[in-house]
């Protein structure tokens, strides 16, 4: 266990550090650091930090930040998510959870496998010290590779992850299906969204936030094994994507119609059918009504409702285990048009509202 929490020390920082900032906007790091360290001083936060790491054997909930934006397409700014929602967390309150910190991000970069070996080895020299470890360099695989070392520490564990663009699940849900194989634990993927994220490639890229769900598709067992909720903003109709690639779907006029009741008593007979015993849960905080969530890139009208979320995620809660999830596209700086200073306090305080009930969910 030694060598995975020295490069899980490596790989992550402490909490709000995931952005990287010198001087400019180091005040909102610090904000956040000193409510959970009760310390302004770098150094004291560190040890604290990596103390902290050490109890991961002993724990069964964590969150980590995944401060990452760069697979994002139309406004950028959901890199704030992280630090943002935590501390709307620490006033709405939450269950017991360990703070396993950022990972480090170097903005520019989105995934490993898109880079040149000299511009990976200049990447390590900054990040680690040294190009002569193999340790990843971009978001997507660190966010990958520390979550398969988090699962070899302690088999089971929890993880609650807060984004970030929704790119960054592509990572967190890769990693979750390949513990869960290892377990032989049967799993299901819930996912709110405006959006389906079921683009193959998006300007020829094929890992982004338009497309990351079609490739965590091909590594679930059946594409049924998706179930998606809220989806109203989709360049093709629901029948496309249910018949051509065999995702389950309740478009956001499906529960308009039929209320969230019979949705979610549908959803959980779909996954009772298929035998699941364990859910992940990804939450694009644009799955809500735009009035509830402005602040994100993709703002969209007539969408879910607050309590329409809490009460299916309770409800799917009460029959499943909730083992994995991700709260993502909170971009507290962004608002659109005819949006005020209110809109970003009531978008992060409702993705807090949403962070509390997924961690309240995964602690049953």
């Amino acid at each position: 266990m030694v060598k995975e929490l020295n490069d899980l020390k490596k790989l992550l920082c402490p909490p709000g550090e995931g952005v990287f900032t010198v001087h400019t906007a180091k005040e909102r790091r610090l904000e956040l650091q000193e409510k959970i360290y009760q310390t302004s001083s770098d150094k004291k936060i560190r040890t604290l930090w990596e103390k902290s790491l050490k109890t991961i054997p002993n724990t069964s909930l964590a969150v980590i930040g995944i401060p990452s934006d760069n697979g994002g397409g139309i406004q950028r700014g959901a890199n704030w998510g992280p630090l943002s929602v935590r501390l709307a967390m620490l006033t709405e309150g939450a269950p017991e959870f360990l703070d396993l910190g950022d990972i480090r991000v170097i903005p520019h970069l989105l995934h490993d496998k898109y880079l040149k070996s000299d511009i990976i080895s200049e990447c390590r020299k900054a990040l680690y010290g040294s190009n002569k470890t193999l340790l990843p360099v971009s978001p997507l695989s660190i966010a990958e590779r520390s979550i398969q070392i988090l699962h070899k520490i302690k088999k089971g564990l929890k993880i609650f992850a807060i984004g970030g663009d929704h790119s960054v699940s592509y990572a967190l849900v890769k990693a979750f299906i390949e513990a869960k194989k290892k377990e032989k634990v049967k799993i299901g993927f819930l996912h709110f969204d405006a959006h389906t994220d079921l683009m193959q490639k998006r300007l020829g890229i094929d890992l982004c936030f338009g497309s990351w769900t079609y490739h965590i598709m091909k590594l679930l067992p059946t594409p049924a094994h998706i179930v998606q909720v809220g989806i109203r903003s989709s360049g093709k109709p629901k029948s496309y994507w249910e018949k051509t690639l065999g995702v389950k779907q309740w478009w956001a006029k499906d529960v308009q119609k039929l209320g969230i009741e019979a949705i979610t008593e549908k959803t959980i007979n779909h996954f009772k059918k298929l035998k699941v015993t364990e859910l992940y849960i990804s939450f694009d905080i644009d799955a809500l009504d735009e009035k509830f969530a402005a602040a994100t890139g993709t703002p969209e009208p007539d969408g879910l409702k607050p309590y329409e979320c809490v009460t299916m995620i309770r409800a799917v809660a009460s029959h499943f285990k909730i083992t994995g999830a991700d709260l993502v596209e909170v971009a507290p700086f962004v608002l659109p048009p005819n949006s005020n200073i209110q809109d970003q306090k009531q978008s992060v305080a409702t993705a807090a509202i949403i962070a509390r009930v997924l961690l309240e969910a995964m602690n049953d």
